[in-house]
């Protein structure tokens, strides 16, 4: 078991970056463009770790702490989450919420970075950035919570390796919580219909505003992370659409790959098919997640009072 959760680990490092690949080719298939290779993201993790960063007389040791700080957070988590059917090389009672507080640990340290260059329009992304992380990150904390009662267990591997088997009463909740994860998942990752990551228009910048001052290894720990955080949340949204056992370690292995990358063709339709909301119409969709959270939460304590 622990090599396997060793090699999972590995796996979840080293994949991660190829879920943006995958999200960039889906995009450009259906704009009828080539588009970049899929190990695009690891050819420019490799290009910025190459050059010198350059920091601002302004900034101080907060700004340099930002990068590193959110790239070990999102590296703890790894080791918190379960890969599949093989549970997390670290699990406790609770450790769910130690992940949801490792995200935000992350994110703070990031809009910190952000707020000390004492630029105005990184200070805007920032603002946005927090106003929309008050909605998301309840979402995610609500839906977790109803995946852990139903489960009856306070941890990741025991709401998503060794949850219960689920009957006609439990769809409902699960389908709640579903569609509550993945708009979390859109919303957390800087997507459309929330924010645009390729976008440099000034009044519909979020995430990437606050990374403009940020370059060579510190960029490469933000875009390094920005990966692994895609990786975490859909690990979590394929453990809850996943509840199959199966007898060998490699089958699961295969069957959880195979969704991660499933799921990220499912991302880029998204974004080839819709528009980017209004920011105005952002706390309207969010609180809808927030929504099928509670409402997901409320019929699991009626199903196990």
């Amino acid at each position: 078991m622990f090599w396997e959760q060793m090699m999972s680990i590995g796996l979840s490092v080293f994949l991660a970056p190829l879920m943006l690949g995958v999200i960039n080719r889906t995009k450009a298939f259906f704009s009828g463009r080539v588009g970049p290779p899929l190990c695009q993201t690891y050819f420019d993790l490799l290009k910025l770790s190459r050059k010198g960063a350059v920091f601002s007389r302004t900034t101080t040791w907060i700004f340099r702490s930002g990068p590193t700080v959110g790239l070990a957070s999102f590296f703890l988590i790894l080791l918190i989450l379960p890969f599949g059917r093989i549970p997390a090389l670290l699990h406790f009672q609770g450790d769910f919420i130690l992940v949801a507080y490792l995200m935000g640990l992350a994110r703070f340290f990031m809009v910190l970075s952000a707020l000390d260059t004492g630029s105005s329009f990184e200070g805007m992304g920032a603002s946005r950035e927090v106003t929309f992380s008050t909605l998301a990150e309840p979402s995610f904390f609500l839906a977790l919570l109803a995946m852990a009662r139903l489960a009856g267990g306070l941890s990741l591997s025991e709401i998503l390796v060794a949850s219960p088997e689920r009957g006609q009463l439990t769809v409902p909740p699960i389908l709640l919580v579903t569609i509550s994860l993945f708009v979390v998942l859109l919303a957390e990752n800087a997507r459309i219909p929330v924010d645009d990551p390729n976008t440099h228009l000034e009044l519909t910048m979020i995430h990437e505003v606050m990374v403009l001052d940020h370059s060579g290894p510190d960029l490469a720990f933000i875009l390094l992370g920005s990966a692994f955080k895609m990786w975490i949340l859909s690990a979590i949204l394929l453990g809850v659409l996943l509840p199959i056992k199966f007898q060998s370690a490699w089958a699961g292995i295969l069957v959880f790959l195979g969704g991660m990358f499933a799921l990220s063709v499912m991302i880029g339709i998204v974004e080839s098919v819709m528009a980017r909301l209004r920011l105005n119409r952002i706390p309207t969709l969010l609180i809808g997640a927030m929504a099928c959270s509670l409402f997901a939460l409320i019929l699991v304590i009626r199903i196990k009072p």
